[in-house]
């Protein structure tokens, strides 16, 4: 008798309820890295474009280190390294509250933050320099120039890249895994071990992922198509 492909058995009763679980957990975990990267992003982007040769090296060198040493080294470093530098009540405070996805939450966050902070660069310098002269000649300062004026202009500029950096960023949650973050990859992982029906259960978990990436990659075209219209 040949092999039966059978989705029932790894979409019922607790098994359906693992992988709710996990695609939870990972959308939270996409999330909040997301909002530490844009954030991180940002603030690194106004520090380099500050004309201090000391504050653009830190800047460069952040932005080598993440984008060349592998990002599941980044997040051992995090989970096992930083912890051991520690007070000993906050290595305590971490492993009471769930210190890994809190961990791995910044090791992705701050990964992700060396794309954006790239991308948002390059769409300041094709703002043309005018601008911020203009900004800054009307009593703006520095802050507020790139608040005001230059930011939300190369933001706009930046869209493409920074919803590819999204959904990679959505895509390399699942490394998470490594140390022991129950996402979507991990509780499939699970799934797979306790009803012995491997393709099933990772043909589940690709449905889920292509599912999210085409929706984040849908939500990028319409709103490049809402910004492109307002620009005309």
């Amino acid at each position: 008798m040949g092999y039966v492909f059978d989705l029932r058995g790894v979409l019922s009763g607790q098994y359906l309820d693992w992988f709710l679980i996990g695609l939870a957990t990972t959308l939270a975990l996409t999330c909040a890295a997301w909002c530490l990267a844009m954030t991180m992003g940002i603030v690194l982007t106004l520090i380099r474009m500050i004309p201090f040769r000391p504050l653009e090296w830190f800047v460069a060198l952040y932005v080598e280190y993440h984008r060349n040493v592998p990002l599941l080294v980044q997040i051992f470093v995090w989970y096992f390294g930083v912890p051991s530098l520690l007070p000993r009540p906050a290595r305590q405070w971490i492993n009471v509250h769930h210190g890994e996805f809190l961990l791995a939450t910044i090791a992705l966050g701050l990964a992700a933050a060396a794309y954006v902070a790239e991308d948002v660069r390059s769409g300041i310098r094709s703002i043309p320099k005018a601008q911020n002269e203009a900004a800054r000649s009307i009593g703006f300062g520095y802050l507020g120039a790139m608040g005001y004026v230059v930011l939300p202009q190369a933001i706009r500029i930046a869209v493409p890249p920074l919803i590819n950096q999204t959904l990679l960023l959505f895509k390399n949650t699942s490394l998470a895994m490594a140390i022991g973050v129950g996402e979507l990859t991990y509780r499939t992982r699970e799934v797979e071990s306790y009803t012995f029906k491997t393709f099933e259960a990772f043909a589940v978990a690709t449905a889920i992922y292509l599912t999210i990436s085409f929706g984040i990659m849908a939500c990028g075209a319409y709103v490049g198509r809402r910004l492109k219209l307002e620009t005309v």
